[in-house]
């Protein structure tokens, strides 16, 4: 399986955590990291996303179909995470997009075996598989880009 992480992209302050749009800064970092995946999209990829207006901003810029998962929203735990994209055992690839700090501590949790408040950049894609060696499944770290990386 492979799992994409993607961060949300700069978003603007405000009272409302879920109504919170992005910046002209965060419209570019989407535009530019949706451009990468676009051309380095797995096959098979199911999209999902958060149902803040900022991920739904960001996700929209790849303009393709995906899934709004309430589970997935910025108080997700890694469970909820876990659980909607179907690690380790969903066939194809999941790219989810969503908040810190439920990214990161996935993250750290699927390759350091723990969860620990990992920080992935706005706008930074992550990319993992997993695989299976001498009958021991392990996470692989495929990438990870910082949005600024490809300006």
């Amino acid at each position: 399986m492979e799992l994409l992480l993607w961060r949300h992209a700069e978003a603007e302050d405000g009272d409302d955590d879920m109504k919170r749009r992005l910046t002209a800064r965060g419209e570019k970092q989407a535009r530019t990291m949706a451009a990468w995946i676009l051309a380095h999209q797995p096959k098979e990829l199911r999209i999902i996303a958060s149902p803040s207006v900022r991920t739904q901003q960001t996700v929209e810029a790849l303009k393709l179909p995906f899934e709004t998962v309430r589970k997935i929203g910025p108080e997700a735990c890694v469970s909820e995470l876990i659980a909607a994209s179907g690690w380790p055992n969903a066939q194809g690839a999941v790219l989810i997009v969503g908040h810190q700090p439920s990214l990161g501590r996935m993250a750290s949790l699927l390759l350091a075996g723990h969860e620990s408040d990992w920080s992935i950049k706005k706008g930074a894609l992550w990319w993992l598989s997993n695989r299976v060696r001498r009958g021991e499944t392990q996470t692989v770290l495929r990438s990870v880009i910082p949005v600024e990386m490809l300006d």
